[in-house]
């Protein structure tokens, strides 16, 4: 009998490539989502069950539909910036709606969890590429907020035996590559997306020199002056949560973390430019000061997913993952 799988956050971006993944693999999934940021067309005919994780009543019916053998967590509010402006809206559904789940988990039986963290948790870095042993000092609320998660799911193991994988993601970017699940956040703040979005304005006719496309600060401590970030495909996230899914399956393992990379650094005009090669658009851009909180590089070292999980990265390049976004931007 094929295992149920809860999906957390299943409507959204990452979450969709992960029921999509799931279902293909034999899996029957349901969907938690309040469809706040989630697309109910992006899980095609799996079951939702739409509720809001902050409200235990409903998180904790979802989890006696059935017998699940695992629950993957994807329902998190992302915005650094918005973290920082408005930190009560991630305490309560980062933290509060974790702590929700864990315990629903628990009264209903089910003792495996897949984590969506985040390279936010290292906060500013002391030493590149960053391993899973990088200090945990979070700049803003964002990072904070997830790594009260994995802090409280630790707890939850040690006490009451749930066995837990945190994924810290890096730049989760790309798209399925059969064209058909997209990218939609509101706002989009995803640098790939915004210069795919200027790319398909200037293909409809618009002018260079009107570009809204901003490139913060070219001043860093890096070959040409801008930020440098490590870009991974969100499919092969998705690959890494089903070997998690299977780690998890082998006694005696209470929490671990992985780090999910592609291990290779781009700046954004890096970027830019892959994505102008791509498009064949010229795409133009507007400086403007750095950021606060911005380090100047954010590389992983995915050594222990690759030795552990035996996870490997199958859109290893930044062309391949430009591509995959842009066959589904460029699909009209």
């Amino acid at each position: 009998m094929a295992d149920s799988v809860l999906v957390v956050g299943g409507a959204g971006y990452i979450g969709s490539h992960m029921v999509k993944l799931l279902a293909s693999t034999g899996h029957e999934v349901v969907v938690f989502d309040d469809l706040s940021t989630g697309h109910r067309d992006a899980i095609a005919s799996s079951v939702l069950v739409e509720g809001d994780l902050r409200d235990p009543v409903a998180i904790t019916k979802a989890l006696a539909l059935r017998k699940f053998s695992s629950v993957l967590h994807f329902a998190a509010k992302c915005y650094v910036g918005e973290s920082v402006q408005d930190p009560a809206k991630y305490y309560g559904n980062n933290v509060l709606g974790t702590a929700n789940l864990l315990e629903a988990m628990r009264t209903n039986g089910v003792g495996k969890l897949v984590f969506s963290s985040s390279c936010s948790t290292y906060g500013d870095p002391v030493m590149t590429p960053m391993t899973e042993e990088h200090p945990q000092d979070p700049v803003n609320p964002y990072g904070a907020t997830k790594l009260m998660g994995e802090r409280a799911m630790k707890d939850y193991g040690r006490a009451y035996g749930l066995r837990t994988v945190a994924l810290r993601y890096f730049n989760a970017s790309g798209l399925d590559a059969d064209g058909t699940l997209g990218e939609r956040h509101d706002p989009e703040t995803h640098l790939i997306p915004l210069v795919l979005r200027e790319a398909l304005r200037l293909r409809a006719g618009g002018a260079r020199d009107a570009t809204q496309l901003q490139v913060f600060g070219d001043d860093f401590d890096t070959p040409d002056g801008t930020c440098i970030r490590d870009y991974v495909h969100v499919s092969d996230l998705c690959a890494a949560h089903l070997l998690a899914m299977r780690r998890l399956d082998a006694p005696g393992r209470a929490f671990e973390a992985f780090n999910l990379g592609s291990e290779k650094g781009s700046s954004v005009l890096d970027v830019i430019e892959c994505c102008r090669r791509i498009t064949g658009q010229d795409i133009g851009y507007k400086m403007a000061g750095r950021r606060a909180g911005d380090p100047a590089r954010l590389i992983a070292s995915s050594e222990r997913a690759r030795r552990d999980l035996g996870w490997s990265p199958r859109y290893a390049d930044l062309p391949e993952i430009v591509s995959t976004a842009w066959r589904w931007f460029s699909r009209t």
